[in-house]
Protein backbone atom coordinates (compact mmCIF):
# COMPACT_ATOMS: atom_id res chain seq x y z
CA UNK A 1 0.00 0.00 0.00
CA UNK A 2 1.36 3.36 -1.25
CA UNK A 3 1.88 5.93 1.85
CA UNK A 4 -0.96 7.89 0.18
CA UNK A 5 -3.56 5.62 0.56
CA UNK A 6 -5.31 5.82 3.63
CA UNK A 7 -6.84 2.92 5.54
CA UNK A 8 -10.50 3.26 6.23
CA UNK A 9 -12.00 2.77 10.14
CA UNK A 10 -14.66 0.86 10.00
CA UNK A 11 -16.81 2.26 12.85
CA UNK A 12 -19.77 0.43 14.20
CA UNK A 13 -21.84 3.56 15.15
CA UNK A 14 -23.67 3.92 11.95
CA UNK A 15 -24.07 -0.07 11.49
CA UNK A 16 -25.89 -0.15 14.76
CA UNK A 17 -27.59 3.48 13.99
CA UNK A 18 -29.10 1.76 10.71
CA UNK A 19 -29.54 -1.25 12.76
CA UNK A 20 -31.96 0.88 15.44
CA UNK A 21 -33.96 3.15 12.87
CA UNK A 22 -34.96 -0.40 11.02
CA UNK A 23 -36.12 -2.20 14.63
CA UNK A 24 -38.19 0.63 15.56
CA UNK A 25 -40.57 0.58 12.56
CA UNK A 26 -41.18 -3.20 13.11
CA UNK A 27 -41.31 -2.53 16.92
CA UNK A 28 -44.24 0.01 15.92
CA UNK A 29 -45.61 -2.70 14.14
CA UNK A 30 -45.60 -5.42 16.68
CA UNK A 31 -47.16 -2.86 19.41
CA UNK A 32 -50.32 -2.26 16.69
CA UNK A 33 -50.43 -5.91 17.20
CA UNK A 34 -50.90 -5.52 20.90
CA UNK A 35 -47.21 -7.50 21.33
CA UNK A 36 -44.45 -5.34 23.38
CA UNK A 37 -41.18 -7.18 22.96
CA UNK A 38 -39.39 -7.72 26.63
CA UNK A 39 -36.00 -9.17 27.44
CA UNK A 40 -35.08 -9.66 30.85
CA UNK A 41 -30.91 -9.79 31.92
CA UNK A 42 -30.10 -12.81 34.27
CA UNK A 43 -27.21 -11.49 36.03
CA UNK A 44 -25.28 -13.10 39.46
CA UNK A 45 -23.43 -10.53 40.69
CA UNK A 46 -21.85 -7.43 39.88
CA UNK A 47 -18.99 -7.85 37.35
CA UNK A 48 -18.10 -4.69 35.65
CA UNK A 49 -18.07 -5.97 32.21
CA UNK A 50 -21.70 -7.39 32.59
CA UNK A 51 -23.24 -3.94 34.53
CA UNK A 52 -21.47 -1.77 31.35
CA UNK A 53 -23.16 -4.27 28.62
CA UNK A 54 -26.26 -4.29 30.48
CA UNK A 55 -26.66 -0.41 30.51
CA UNK A 56 -26.26 -0.57 26.61
CA UNK A 57 -28.29 -2.99 26.38
CA UNK A 58 -30.75 -0.71 28.17
CA UNK A 59 -30.02 2.45 26.19
CA UNK A 60 -30.49 0.27 22.98
CA UNK A 61 -33.66 -0.83 24.08
CA UNK A 62 -35.03 2.68 24.80
CA UNK A 63 -33.78 3.64 21.48
CA UNK A 64 -36.11 0.93 19.39
CA UNK A 65 -38.60 0.65 21.83
CA UNK A 66 -38.97 -2.46 23.68
CA UNK A 67 -38.75 -3.47 27.49
CA UNK A 68 -36.44 -4.52 29.60
CA UNK A 69 -35.51 -6.06 33.14
CA UNK A 70 -32.61 -7.39 35.15
CA UNK A 71 -32.93 -10.43 37.67
CA UNK A 72 -29.68 -9.77 39.46
CA UNK A 73 -28.58 -12.88 41.41
CA UNK A 74 -25.94 -12.73 44.48
CA UNK A 75 -22.93 -13.44 43.92
CA UNK A 76 -22.89 -16.53 46.66
CA UNK A 77 -25.98 -17.75 44.63
CA UNK A 78 -26.62 -21.61 44.83
CA UNK A 79 -26.78 -23.83 41.14
CA UNK A 80 -30.73 -24.64 42.14
CA UNK A 81 -31.59 -20.63 42.22
CA UNK A 82 -30.19 -20.22 39.08
CA UNK A 83 -31.53 -23.14 37.66
CA UNK A 84 -35.00 -22.15 39.24
CA UNK A 85 -34.34 -17.93 37.53
CA UNK A 86 -34.17 -19.78 34.21
CA UNK A 87 -37.30 -21.88 35.03
CA UNK A 88 -39.25 -19.03 35.61
CA UNK A 89 -37.99 -16.32 32.57
CA UNK A 90 -38.97 -19.75 30.42
CA UNK A 91 -42.33 -20.02 31.96
CA UNK A 92 -43.23 -16.56 31.87
CA UNK A 93 -44.98 -16.00 28.29
CA UNK A 94 -44.34 -11.95 28.56
CA UNK A 95 -40.55 -12.82 27.83
CA UNK A 96 -39.72 -12.94 23.97
CA UNK A 97 -36.01 -13.23 25.02
CA UNK A 98 -33.54 -13.95 28.08
CA UNK A 99 -29.54 -13.21 27.85
CA UNK A 100 -27.80 -14.70 30.72
CA UNK A 101 -24.30 -12.40 31.10
CA UNK A 102 -22.00 -14.93 31.10
CA UNK A 103 -18.76 -16.60 31.98
CA UNK A 104 -21.19 -17.53 35.44
CA UNK A 105 -19.39 -17.40 38.55
CA UNK A 106 -16.93 -20.14 39.68
CA UNK A 107 -18.88 -22.85 41.50
CA UNK A 108 -22.22 -22.44 38.78
CA UNK A 109 -22.66 -25.16 36.52
CA UNK A 110 -23.27 -23.10 33.57
CA UNK A 111 -24.24 -25.56 30.56
CA UNK A 112 -26.75 -27.06 33.46
CA UNK A 113 -27.84 -23.96 34.43
CA UNK A 114 -28.83 -23.10 30.56
CA UNK A 115 -30.75 -26.16 30.80
CA UNK A 116 -33.20 -25.11 32.22
CA UNK A 117 -33.50 -22.10 29.83
CA UNK A 118 -36.08 -22.59 26.92
CA UNK A 119 -34.10 -21.75 23.48
CA UNK A 120 -36.96 -20.09 22.00
CA UNK A 121 -36.27 -17.28 24.36
CA UNK A 122 -32.13 -17.50 23.95
CA UNK A 123 -31.12 -14.64 22.04
CA UNK A 124 -27.36 -14.76 22.81
CA UNK A 125 -27.44 -18.52 21.68
CA UNK A 126 -26.42 -19.33 25.18
CA UNK A 127 -27.82 -22.98 25.08
CA UNK A 128 -26.51 -26.48 22.97
CA UNK A 129 -29.59 -26.14 21.00
CA UNK A 130 -29.52 -22.53 19.54
CA UNK A 131 -25.87 -23.16 19.05
CA UNK A 132 -26.70 -26.32 17.17
CA UNK A 133 -28.84 -24.50 15.02
CA UNK A 134 -26.46 -21.76 14.26
CA UNK A 135 -23.81 -24.18 12.95
CA UNK A 136 -26.14 -26.33 11.12
CA UNK A 137 -27.11 -22.67 9.08
CA UNK A 138 -30.20 -23.62 10.36
CA UNK A 139 -33.04 -21.01 9.37
CA UNK A 140 -34.49 -18.82 12.16
CA UNK A 141 -31.48 -19.14 14.22
CA UNK A 142 -29.93 -16.35 16.70
CA UNK A 143 -26.01 -16.83 16.32
CA UNK A 144 -24.25 -15.20 19.20
CA UNK A 145 -24.74 -11.88 19.14
CA UNK A 146 -21.03 -10.03 18.93
CA UNK A 147 -20.96 -13.62 15.34
CA UNK A 148 -23.71 -11.83 14.28
CA UNK A 149 -22.37 -7.88 14.87
CA UNK A 150 -19.44 -9.09 12.65
CA UNK A 151 -20.93 -10.17 9.37
CA UNK A 152 -23.70 -6.84 9.98
CA UNK A 153 -20.19 -4.69 9.62
CA UNK A 154 -18.97 -6.38 6.54
CA UNK A 155 -22.34 -6.38 5.09
CA UNK A 156 -22.87 -2.91 5.93
CA UNK A 157 -19.31 -2.09 4.43
CA UNK A 158 -20.02 -3.39 1.71
CA UNK A 159 -16.80 -6.29 2.01
CA UNK A 160 -17.31 -9.10 -0.11
CA UNK A 161 -17.89 -12.33 1.75
CA UNK A 162 -18.82 -14.84 -1.48
CA UNK A 163 -15.81 -16.54 -2.61
CA UNK A 164 -13.27 -14.41 -0.37
CA UNK A 165 -10.44 -15.91 1.69
CA UNK A 166 -11.11 -15.22 4.94
CA UNK A 167 -9.43 -16.19 8.54
CA UNK A 168 -11.05 -16.43 12.11
CA UNK A 169 -8.37 -16.69 15.12
CA UNK A 170 -10.33 -18.30 17.79
CA UNK A 171 -12.18 -21.54 17.88
CA UNK A 172 -14.74 -20.55 21.10
CA UNK A 173 -18.49 -21.53 20.87
CA UNK A 174 -18.91 -18.03 21.76
CA UNK A 175 -17.60 -16.31 18.88
CA UNK A 176 -14.51 -17.62 17.05
CA UNK A 177 -16.82 -21.24 15.66
CA UNK A 178 -20.06 -19.22 15.27
CA UNK A 179 -18.65 -16.62 13.25
CA UNK A 180 -16.50 -19.06 10.98
CA UNK A 181 -19.90 -21.01 10.11
CA UNK A 182 -21.89 -17.78 9.58
CA UNK A 183 -19.19 -16.80 7.02
CA UNK A 184 -18.89 -20.31 5.49
CA UNK A 185 -22.56 -19.89 5.52
CA UNK A 186 -21.86 -16.75 3.09
CA UNK A 187 -19.93 -18.76 0.58
CA UNK A 188 -17.13 -17.62 2.54
CA UNK A 189 -13.98 -20.01 2.26
CA UNK A 190 -13.19 -20.00 6.31
CA UNK A 191 -9.16 -21.07 7.91
CA UNK A 192 -10.21 -21.09 11.61
CA UNK A 193 -6.77 -20.60 13.65
CA UNK A 194 -5.97 -20.91 17.23
CA UNK A 195 -2.90 -21.46 19.81
CA UNK A 196 -1.40 -23.96 18.03
CA UNK A 197 -2.20 -23.32 14.45
CA UNK A 198 1.97 -23.51 12.36
CA UNK A 199 3.27 -19.85 10.99
CA UNK A 200 -0.27 -18.06 12.25
CA UNK A 201 1.38 -15.10 10.30
CA UNK A 202 1.54 -16.75 6.97
CA UNK A 203 -2.01 -18.34 7.42
CA UNK A 204 -3.38 -14.70 8.01
CA UNK A 205 -1.65 -12.56 5.32
CA UNK A 206 -3.07 -15.37 2.99
CA UNK A 207 -6.70 -14.06 3.63
CA UNK A 208 -8.57 -11.59 2.36
CA UNK A 209 -10.39 -10.71 5.38
CA UNK A 210 -9.37 -11.45 9.22
CA UNK A 211 -11.30 -12.05 12.13
CA UNK A 212 -9.07 -11.35 15.30
CA UNK A 213 -11.22 -13.25 18.38
CA UNK A 214 -8.34 -13.82 20.50
CA UNK A 215 -8.61 -12.43 23.38
CA UNK A 216 -5.23 -11.82 23.73
CA UNK A 217 -4.07 -7.92 23.69
CA UNK A 218 -2.51 -6.95 20.30
CA UNK A 219 -1.27 -10.68 19.74
CA UNK A 220 -1.27 -9.15 15.71
CA UNK A 221 1.04 -7.28 15.08
CA UNK A 222 2.46 -5.90 11.95
CA UNK A 223 4.15 -9.30 10.72
CA UNK A 224 0.82 -10.73 10.84
CA UNK A 225 -0.67 -8.60 7.99
CA UNK A 226 -0.38 -7.54 4.36
CA UNK A 227 -1.82 -4.76 2.44
CA UNK A 228 -5.48 -4.74 1.10
CA UNK A 229 -6.71 -6.81 3.79
CA UNK A 230 -10.01 -6.09 5.97
CA UNK A 231 -9.30 -6.58 9.95
CA UNK A 232 -12.18 -7.13 12.03
CA UNK A 233 -11.01 -6.92 15.32
CA UNK A 234 -13.63 -8.81 18.09
CA UNK A 235 -11.01 -8.36 21.10
CA UNK A 236 -11.81 -6.39 24.38
CA UNK A 237 -8.85 -6.33 26.49
CA UNK A 238 -8.03 -3.74 29.08
CA UNK A 239 -4.24 -2.23 28.94
CA UNK A 240 -3.18 -1.89 32.86
CA UNK A 241 0.08 0.42 31.65
CA UNK A 242 -2.08 2.40 29.41
CA UNK A 243 -5.04 2.61 31.61
CA UNK A 244 -7.63 2.65 28.23
CA UNK A 245 -9.46 -0.81 26.40
CA UNK A 246 -7.62 -2.46 23.49
CA UNK A 247 -8.07 -4.67 20.82
CA UNK A 248 -6.60 -8.21 19.92
CA UNK A 249 -4.78 -6.21 17.10
CA UNK A 250 -2.16 -3.75 17.64
CA UNK A 251 -3.87 -0.89 15.45
CA UNK A 252 -0.68 1.55 15.30
CA UNK A 253 0.75 -1.01 13.55
CA UNK A 254 -1.72 -2.58 11.46
CA UNK A 255 -3.69 0.38 10.71
CA UNK A 256 -1.50 1.86 8.03
CA UNK A 257 -0.85 -1.28 6.68
CA UNK A 258 -3.87 -2.68 5.74
CA UNK A 259 -7.47 -1.76 3.45
CA UNK A 260 -9.59 -1.16 6.26
CA UNK A 261 -9.81 -2.05 9.95
CA UNK A 262 -12.07 -1.71 13.01
CA UNK A 263 -11.33 -0.08 15.82
CA UNK A 264 -11.46 -0.79 20.07
CA UNK A 265 -13.24 0.45 21.00
CA UNK A 266 -15.81 1.83 18.50
CA UNK A 267 -16.15 -1.19 16.20
CA UNK A 268 -17.42 -4.65 16.93
CA UNK A 269 -18.56 -3.88 20.02
CA UNK A 270 -20.87 -0.59 19.12
CA UNK A 271 -23.15 -3.32 16.96
CA UNK A 272 -23.65 -6.03 19.31
CA UNK A 273 -26.16 -4.47 21.53
CA UNK A 274 -27.81 -4.04 18.07
CA UNK A 275 -28.39 -7.13 16.87
CA UNK A 276 -29.55 -8.29 20.50
CA UNK A 277 -31.86 -5.83 20.13
CA UNK A 278 -33.30 -7.67 16.62
CA UNK A 279 -33.08 -11.37 18.29
CA UNK A 280 -35.14 -9.32 21.16
CA UNK A 281 -37.89 -8.48 18.01
CA UNK A 282 -37.54 -11.84 16.25
CA UNK A 283 -38.49 -13.49 19.33
CA UNK A 284 -41.73 -11.49 19.58
CA UNK A 285 -42.36 -11.20 15.90
CA UNK A 286 -42.56 -15.55 16.14
CA UNK A 287 -45.45 -14.59 18.10
CA UNK A 288 -47.52 -13.87 15.12
CA UNK A 289 -46.26 -16.28 12.77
Amino acid sequence: MSSETISQELRGAPVAKAITEELAVQVEELRAEGIIPRLVIVRIGQKSDDLTYERAAYMRAEKVGFEVETIELPEDATQKQVNTTFDQVSADASVHGCLPMRPFPAGIDEHEALQHLTPEKDVDCATDSMLLATLCGTPGALGPCTAEAVLALLDFYQVPLEGASIAVVGRSNVIGRPVAALLSARNATVTVCHSKTKDLAATLKQADVVVVAAGRAHLIGADYVRAGQTIIDVGINWDEAAQKLVGDVDTEQVAPLVSAYTPVPGGVGSVTTAILARHVVAAAQRMLA
